[in-house]
């Protein structure tokens, strides 16, 4: 069973949510450490899902589009999280961003879209 492993945006990559997943263990890789930024989100979804892993943004209209557009194409992704923008303190969304990945497997991601 192998645990989600994430690829944060731009919109999401706030960097006390990051260091707090790694710092429980969960591998994180962001868009700035892999040079990705100013990269169209179909790119992004594209580059996180060659690399097994789950997308995580804030971005709810373009990413729920693109998991439509994928799965009406019959096309594949790693699996996209969102949280809405502003909802959620940083520990709240730490906590859900964990609990998650401890409840599902990368296996159980793959064509998801899961709203924290």
């Amino acid at each position: 069973m192998s645990q989600i492993r994430l690829y944060v945006d731009e919109d999401a990559a706030e960097r006390a949510v990051v260091e707090g997943l790694r710092n429980h263990g969960i591998d994180v890789v962001t868009v700035l450490e892999v040079e990705m930024t100013s990269v169209s989100d179909e790119e992004q979804l594209a580059f996180a899902s060659s690399q097994g892993r789950c997308l995580y943004t804030l971005n709810v209209r373009d990413f729920c589009r693109l998991h439509r557009q994928h799965l009406s194409e019959g096309k594949e992704h790693a699996g996209i999280i969102v949280i809405p923008r502003q909802r959620y303190s940083i520990v709240e969304k730490i906590r859900r961003l964990t609990e998650l990945i401890d409840s599902v497997t990368a296996q159980g991601m793959r064509n998801d879209l899961k709203f924290l």
